[in-house]
């Protein structure tokens, strides 16, 4: 497998690149910013995007999933509650997602769950032992409950969940706003404020 965390934008923003070597069949998580250097990373591997993944419909996660999609013609997938968004960028290509779906990129299988609080679609991603998170989990942090559509209820049922998984899974957050690029849950349990106050 293919996993690549790339930094784009003027946010701090992370954007992630997989891919079945094998079948050649990639995915973007959260194109944001930067398509053309998504685009390259793809090229530098000779493979096709063939699906766009969204964790939230934020603009710094979304604002270029048109012209991806436009570049690759891959199928965009969001959770249901963010939805909405997508469809008023103009992408043709929609496949919502809820709990428990399972996405195929080639033969890698990507779990979605569906983790609210910061937005009601908010989802991660699970790749083997890879989170990815979005704006619901970062090194150290949460993502805001104060925008439209956040709960700061519905973030600590999201985290109690996050807290249950296997503790050996690395977290990779949609932001670099930590002291490290990438955590675990363990790290997270023991050195995250958010998720230390749930006992």
């Amino acid at each position: 497998m293919i996993f690549e965390q790339i930094p784009v934008g003027q946010m701090q923003n992370f954007s992630y690149l997989i891919a079945d070597e094998g079948t050649k069949e990639a995915a973007i998580v959260d194109p944001g910013w930067d398509i053309g250097k998504l685009l390259s990373a793809a090229k530098k591997h000779d493979i096709k995007v063939r699906s766009i993944l969204v964790t939230h419909s934020h603009y710094d996660h979304i604002q270029q999933v048109k012209d991806l999609f436009d570049a690759t013609d891959a199928t965009v997938y969001v959770h249901k509650e963010d939805s909405e968004e997508i469809k008023n960028h103009g992408v043709g290509k929609i496949k919502t997602v809820d709990e428990g779906d399972i996405i195929n990129i080639g033969k890698i299988k990507i779990k979605v769950l569906h983790t609210p609080g910061h937005s009601p679609g908010s989802v991660c991603y699970l790749i083997g032992n890879k989170l990815i998170t979005g704006d619901t989990l970062f090194v150290g942090n949460i993502g805001r409950t104060d925008l439209p559509g956040g709960s700061p209820k519905i973030m600590l049922e999201t985290l109690r969940r996050l807290k249950k998984l296997d503790e050996n899974i690395e977290v990779y957050p949609g932001h670099d706003y930590g002291l490290r690029k990438s955590s675990t849950i363990k790290r997270e349990k023991k050195t995250n404020p958010h998720m230390v106050m749930l006992g």
